[in-house]
């Protein structure tokens, strides 16, 4: 029987779909990516950020079809072709395209040594703090699993909020800790609908940072308008993504 995921939405919608039709044509960078997933979107942002030369491809990672499971044997999206060599990991994906494409401005994290591990440690804490209590608050339930997401996602983005320098992160520079954390301000708009989320409830701080950052050109340009079709699944918590299966398995996100 096929996952219910497979009959996903099969591209991008709004202005994504436009970012999409600019990246057909064949380059160095071959980006495989799937629409919907916040974790493309941190690398997509990258690239847009950048300005790098690529051809988007879209996979649907419910159909793990040969060629892509020869790019990325996980089977997860992100993953990237580059001079005929793959790579994968959203993250990693966004620190190599500064390393690769050096002339390619601005770069996504500081120059600056401290600064740079800064960044990182805060990056780490988008992935282990903030990203998990987002997607438990999404799957939950019942009434008291909800609560208990909800009150563990709003300390951890209480205390991320505490540290923005404004506008952005780290000040005035758009950079990797921006990207990481994003993709998932773009889709809160669904834990509002469903799970009585509140930026304002989480602070005055976070709801100034959230409105400033989900503006950015970037992110703009690589939001799709159809995200609550496939996150109806994570409402039900019936969804098939190793995400979703590593929430409910009370195990850590791959």
């Amino acid at each position: 029987m096929p996952l219910p995921d497979e009959a996903i939405f099969p591209h991008a919608t709004g202005a994504a779909s436009e970012t999409v039709a600019a990246h057909q044509e064949p380059q160095e960078l071959i980006f495989h990516a799937g629409w919907f997933c916040p974790y493309v979107q941190r690398t997509w942002i990258s690239l847009e950020e950048k300005g790098v030369p690529y051809q988007y491809k879209e996979v649907n990672p419910y159909k793990k079809e040969k060629h892509f499971l020869d790019i990325n044997p996980k089977g997860l999206v992100p993953a990237v072709e580059f001079q005929g060599k793959a790579l994968y990991e959203s993250l990693v994906l966004c620190e190599f395209l500064d390393d690769a494409y050096p002339g390619y401005k601005p770069s996504i994290l500081p120059g600056n040594a401290y600064t740079k591990a800064y960044a990182r440690i805060w990056v780490d804490y988008v992935g282990k703090a903030f990203v998990p209590a987002f997607m438990r608050l999404m799957q939950a339930q019942e009434r008291e699993k909800r609560d208990a997401a909800r009150t563990e996602l709003y300390e951890a983005l209480r205390k991320f909020a505490a540290q923005v320098k404004g506008p952005y992160f780290l000040g005035e520079e758009f950079s990797l800790v921006d990207i990481a954390i994003v993709p998932w301000i773009t889709r809160d708009y669904i834990l509002a609908e469903h799970r009585s989320y509140s930026r304002q409830d989480v602070s005055a701080e976070w709801k100034r940072y959230a409105e400033h950052v989900e503006q950015r050109e970037s992110v703009l340009k690589t939001k799709s308008d159809k995200y609550v079709d496939i996150y109806g699944r994570y409402l039900r918590d019936e969804a098939q993504s190793e995400a979703a299966k590593a929430i409910r398995a009370g195990r850590a996100i791959p």
